[in-house]
């Protein structure tokens, strides 16, 4: 499951807004390259979405099916905002939906194949089934 959290405003080349939802995945624990000690963490992606501002507001909390995924993607810098430094990633996280099982199911006129089980085992009725 993934939480909205948020929502931003963006603009597209030719200078039409749209807005983008920010959602987030549950906690998960990492572990620092540097220290070596753990911490918590979570996901975090944007969406797109047709949704007005008003909308998009009302939808913060809103929880949906799906998971954040780490997808590869064309090398691009990146300035951390805690240290000021830049580092080059070649990874982005992305909402992905959870996929859906189809059960298949008999045909339906299987369903209706007799059971001897259900006829009386008393001799009276005996149950011959047909080929």
């Amino acid at each position: 499951m993934v939480t909205i959290i948020n929502y931003k405003e963006r603009t597209t080349e030719d200078g039409k807004s749209f807005f983008v939802l920010e959602v987030q995945g549950g906690i998960e624990m990492a572990q620092s390259k540097t220290t070596g000690k753990f911490y918590a963490t979570a996901r975090k992606a944007f969406v797109p979405s047709t949704f007005d501002e008003l909308t998009c507001k009302a939808l913060i909390g809103t929880q949906m099916p799906g998971a954040i995924v780490k997808e590869e993607c064309e090398a691009y810098e990146y300035v951390d905002q805690a240290t000021g430094e830049m580092v080059v990633l070649t990874h982005r996280y992305a909402y992905a939906q959870e996929q859906v099982e189809v059960k298949s199911q008999k045909p339906i006129f299987e369903n209706f194949t007799p059971s001897v089980d259900v006829f009386s085992k008393n001799g009276k009725h005996n149950y011959e089934p047909v080929n």
